[in-house]
């Protein structure tokens, strides 16, 4: 049995599957983006990552984790996270959608987030997505041997914060690996030097979630769904990184997408 409070770091044969489980998440994203449009609903779009990661060998991470019903989470416009896929749910012009996915492959987890936009949005919901998509690179950019993970959470807050957003405090990225969630946390807000030490070897998922708004949120009685309290729009990316060589390398991906939409879609 493992013990959860501990870092796990990974040797470069786990960092190898690790990656290949976080690539396939970057292809199912990347076959979704080609169905994300207005009539669509959030179920048909798990029921379509379902099928591909089933089709690549490998098993969704999400599904019954916990007691969660799909394969994605997947949070529309003021829902911040782990929104449940439904048939009612149905995507329309201007609605922004964070789909986060995860897979697991050969023991090991891949978990990576996207907020889309359906159709065209306002200029406003553009630079919140725009600013949390910029603020993930911002967090990796922090990811050195030597540095602590409240330096991770300090970077994509200064980030945000600058530009008039704010920081969802309740839900942190993670450490990952034969397990979705392991040690340590990694809160997008935080003190420079404190925290746990970034060494090699060190596997975690940084996913700001950043509200156009306030940054209270509201967790409904099933456990999972989560909004803004004054239902402002909510995006969410999110990356799994492997410290290789004293800095972070990216284990997901976006190119997927980027290749089905012909480039970033905001």
């Amino acid at each position: 049995m493992r013990d959860h409070r501990r870092i796990y770091l990974k040797t470069s044969e786990e960092i190898e599957k690790l990656y290949k489980a976080n690539q396939l998440v970057g292809m199912t994203q990347g076959e979704l983006a080609k169905h994300i449009r207005p009539g669509i609903s959030t179920k048909e779009l798990d029921s379509i990552a379902y099928e591909f990661i089933k089709d690549h060998g490998a098993e969704p991470a999400f599904l019954g984790y916990e007691g969660f019903p799909g394969s994605l989470c997947t949070s529309v416009n003021e829902y911040v996270v782990h929104g449940f896929p439904s048939t009612t749910t149905v995507l329309k012009e201007g609605d922004i959608v964070s789909i986060d996915c995860g897979t697991v492959l050969d023991g090991f987890v891949g978990d990576s987030a996207f907020t889309f936009p359906v159709g065209e949005v306002s200029e406003e919901v553009k630079g919140l997505l725009r600013t949390t998509y910029e603020s993930l690179y911002v967090g990796i950019e922090a990811v050195q041997v030597g540095r602590r993970i409240g330096d991770i959470g300090h970077a994509v807050q200064t980030y945000c914060e600058k530009r008039g957003y704010t920081v969802v405090r309740e839900f942190t990225g993670h450490g990952i690996g034969h397990s979705m969630h392991e040690a340590p946390n990694v809160p997008n807000y935080g003190k420079p030097g404190t925290g746990a030490k970034i060494e090699e070897g060190l596997c975690i998922c940084i996913e700001p979630m950043i509200n156009l708004g306030s940054k209270n949120i509201v967790i409904y009685d099933d456990g999972w769904t989560t909004r803004t309290k004054d239902r402002k729009p909510s995006a969410h990316f999110e990356h799994c990184i492997a410290v290789v060589d004293g800095r972070a390398k990216i284990m997901s991906s976006f190119e997927y997408i980027k290749e089905a939409l012909g480039g970033l879609p905001f």
